[in-house]
């Protein structure tokens, strides 16, 4: 098989998916499925409100997270653009009306126009955090996919390096999709026949799935890759074309490698993730993912009260598996003892020192970590990746850290130096 002249070398199983992508079907055979996870081969997609009828407490939920809502129209949404566009900014050079997309709430917000039957970033961003306007072009030479498109953000097409994950069922030959935003078919893949026959036989539950299918679930999206078969239709894809949950995203998705000893615009030199949006790289290298935690072992994606959709505060869900005394760590007779910090203190929490903010999402915003590696000062000072300690002790050196964990009794003097 050929497309656009390029030879096609991938797996049946992508060969097969692809086939049914680009004649419009969004679903494939079960070449390449995994254990529990195959949903019945006719099966269409139905969008989510077809899913509201029998499931609408969970409906409910989901509508109002940030999985549903990743993307929205600012004639249908006027709320939506955070902003004040009548503020004048040499960086403002848009209006209202040019805007067809409005992306993200949380960290930045981004805009994208839309040209004949593709979308284009606008060249202006809101740092939310900071309440200012940032420039927006991912420069050459930084993402991989830079060297397949023009230099400009506006004139890179959001089909090929942003939709298939903001999206349900994007068709790369028409540019349609089912609907925008993480809609319930993203996770539980096409649901026409369990809209027909509602019963556990005719949809695909993650919860039900093994723990690497699981993952790969989220990973789908929450990782930074490449496809196996570059270019597919002639453009180069962000993401994993042709994949639908049921199918072996390896079949479809590599994740992106990193040196050893060496920063890069995507790592650490240990491997740690460098930017946003690779919650799954660092994930796979961690000891909870070999022993079989999932994503969903700590967030709900159909919403809850608590940040990032975490089922607990962070520090109750943490301590669910890592009391005192626990033979899963910490070994102390209590959480300070382990912490060395007061309880309710920034450093009291799991995640100051297991899950630091050192991803960059826009400019000096960052998020957490992923891999529950502890990162130690002496680690900052031989491969300059940043470390929990000084990083909220700003004002103190990687000596004084280094130090200041050698003189605690229950923490290993050989690690600490390394």
């Amino acid at each position: 098989m050929r497309v656009t002249g390029v030879l096609m070398v991938g797996s049946a199983a992508w060969l097969t998916a692809m086939t049914a992508v680009l004649s419009g079907g969004g679903q494939s055979s079960s070449a390449g499925t995994v254990g529990g996870g195959q949903a019945p081969a006719a099966a269409s997609y139905a969008g989510s409100a077809a899913c509201a009828r029998c499931h609408a407490p969970i409906y409910e939920r989901w509508k109002r997270t940030r999985m549903a809502n990743v993307v929205r129209d600012p004639k249908d949404h006027p709320d939506a653009i955070i902003p004040d566009l009548s503020r004048p900014d040499p960086l403002l050079t848009f209006t209202r009306g040019d805007i067809a997309f409005v992306y993200g709430s949380k960290w930045k917000q981004r805009y994208f126009t839309k040209v004949g039957d593709d979308y284009f970033p606008l060249p202006a961003q809101w740092d939310v955090t900071h309440r200012q306007w940032r420039p927006y072009n991912v420069a050459i030479g930084t993402d991989w996919w830079t060297a397949f498109y023009p230099p400009e953000n506006s004139r890179r097409p959001t089909g090929p390096t942003c939709d298939g994950c903001h999206s349900v069922n994007y068709n790369v030959r028409t540019k349609s999709v089912t609907e925008w935003n993480v809609g319930c078919e993203k996770c539980h893949g096409p649901g026409s026949e369990h809209v027909a026959r509602p019963v556990r036989a005719t949809i695909i539950n993650p919860a039900r799935l093994d723990p690497i299918a699981a993952v790969d679930v989220c990973l789908q999206c929450h990782s930074q890759g490449k496809p196996h078969v570059n270019p597919v239709e002639g453009r180069y894809y962000d993401w994993p074309v042709g994949f639908r949950v049921g199918l072996n995203l390896k079949d479809f998705w590599e994740l992106e490698e990193f040196k050893p000893g060496e920063t890069t615009f995507t790592h650490f030199p240990d491997g740690t993730a460098h930017k946003n949006r690779m919650q799954g790289n660092d994930f796979v290298q961690s000891a909870m993912y070999t022993h079989g935690v999932t994503c969903a072992s700590c967030h709900d994606v159909h919403g809850t009260e608590h940040n990032a959709d975490l089922i607990k505060s962070s520090r109750m869900l943490c301590t669910t598996c890592h009391g005192p005394k626990s033979p899963n760590g910490p070994r102390a007779a209590t959480i300070e003892a382990h912490t060395h910090h007061q309880r309710g203190s920034a450093g009291g929490e799991c995640v100051a020192c297991h899950m630091p903010s050192n991803a960059q999402t826009i400019a000096d915003v960052n998020v957490r970590s992923h891999t529950f590696r502890f990162i130690t000062p002496a680690m900052t000072e031989a491969l300059k990746i940043p470390n929990p300690c000084t990083s909220c002790h700003k004002d103190k050196t990687n000596a004084w850290a280094t130090e200041a964990l050698r003189s605690w009794p229950d923490v290993s003097p050989w690690r600490v130096g390394r």
